[in-house]
């Protein structure tokens, strides 16, 4: 990042509803505990999440990737009363991390927490879902998409994030990188559907928002 990128990232956030305390020290603390920060939404994105998710008013939302809990924790705050977020991660080692800062969100009686491979929950969990936020194995965005589009009602979201792969997505493609070959399979299978309206939105690394008909 330039000087120039710094500066206006830096007033962009200046800008923007602040995020709240405890998502404050849950970004914090995974700078400081985590070998892969990066992978924490943030503030910017994080409140892009929840204006979504408010303006949507979801009475029941899914997530693919729950990593700290940080996005689940965003797009909660837009659920509707008595609403329900299922979130599946299926590293088992960052669970109890995760799980401390959702328990103590106001949030933690409408998170339903999983740990597991969601390629093989994802069948037995009945819809619908009027928000679908994908971010988990870059490799497998096609097979969540498939398995997910079907649960999602007309009018109904989903979001895919990391679609644009630090611009992977538009360098030669290197040998044996499976999921920059997964994203551009993704992203050209998403573009082609006539079953949705989609586009991308170039924020941070990429976030996909599409629309069922």
């Amino acid at each position: 990042m330039n000087e120039q990128e710094r500066l206006l990232n830096a007033y962009v956030l200046a800008h923007t509803e602040p995020e709240s305390e405890l998502l404050a020290q849950l970004d914090h603390q995974a700078h400081v505990q985590l070998l892969h920060p990066r992978m924490v939404s943030g503030h910017l994105q994080g409140r892009l999440l929840s204006a979504i998710s408010h303006m949507i008013r979801p009475h029941r939302i899914l997530e693919l990737g729950t990593y700290v809990g940080y996005s689940a924790l965003c797009l909660a705050e837009g659920l509707a009363k008595d609403g329900q977020l299922v979130t599946i991660d299926r590293d088992d080692e960052i669970e109890d991390f995760a799980r401390d800062y959702i328990e103590r969100s106001p949030y933690a009686e409408c998170i339903d927490f999983r740990i597991g491979d969601a390629l093989q929950l994802l069948p037995s969990i009945d819809g619908p879902f009027d928000l679908v936020f994908i971010d988990a194995d870059k490799r497998e965005y096609k097979q969540y998409y498939d398995l997910v589009i079907d649960k999602v009602p007309q009018g109904g979201y989903i979001l895919a994030d990391n679609t644009l792969w630090d611009g992977k997505v538009v360098e030669p493609l290197q040998r044996g990188d499976r999921q920059t070959q997964g994203l551009l399979e993704f992203n050209d299978y998403v573009a082609a559907d006539a079953r949705v309206e989609k586009f991308i939105l170039p924020l941070r690394d990429g976030i996909t928002i599409i629309r069922k008909k």
